[in-house]
């Protein structure tokens, strides 16, 4: 079977366990949520591969973490699969045209009230990608079952404000992959199960 129509199987399979549904610091999306969109983009190799990018240090906005291609979604945009592919052009220089989308997972809300939709594509492995140095400091890739076993997700809790706020990380290599990122993994474990 190809590794789209697999993932796609494992995507559309029934929840048996709770989902993260968002940040979970305080209530702050009583306003209206910007939509955003992130792609994960999954290799098509024979152990697969998840590509993520890492944010300059230099940036106002979370400086230094890793984070999946993705964005706000503009007015232009026709829907969040769009905006995922266009933001992932303009941070990694990947083609549009070379995602095979796989679907739309469970979508998640941040604290800063963003509600942002997990796009999933397979793309070729080894493409010839450029980061956008405004935005991007480095690419890489990960095993997706690395991410997707639950032995690699760890919770943290620390104190916020005030606020006790449980987050989780995973580690891969010398990189350290938590915050939203990490619960929109963690998710997408619960969702498609270790032996997809």
């Amino acid at each position: 079977m190809r590794l789209v129509d697999r993932l796609r199987t494992a995507l559309a399979r029934p929840l048996t366990v709770e989902l993260i549904a968002h940040d979970g610091v305080r209530a702050h999306h009583d306003g209206l949520l910007t939509p955003a969109a992130v792609l994960i983009a999954v290799t098509d190799r024979a152990r697969p591969g998840v590509l993520f990018t890492q944010r300059p240090d230099t940036m106002r906005k979370h400086p230094g973490q890793v984070a999946f291609p993705g964005g706000r979604v503009d007015p232009d945009d026709r829907d969040a699969v769009a905006a995922a592919l266009r933001e992932a052009h303009e941070e990694i220089a990947l083609p549009p045209g070379a995602v095979e989308i796989v679907g739309t997972a469970d979508p998640y809300r941040t604290i800063t009230s963003y509600a942002i939709t997990t796009v999933m594509g397979v793309v070729p492995p080894d493409l010839p990608l450029v980061a956008n140095p405004d935005e991007v400091s480095a690419i890489f890739e990960t095993p997706l079952d690395v991410l997707l076993d639950p032995a690699n997700h760890q919770m943290v809790s620390i104190n916020w404000e005030g606020d006790p706020r449980h987050y989780y990380e995973i580690y891969w290599e010398d990189r350290r992959i938590w915050g939203a990122t990490a619960a929109m993994i963690v998710n997408l474990s619960r969702r498609m199960g270790q032996d997809w």
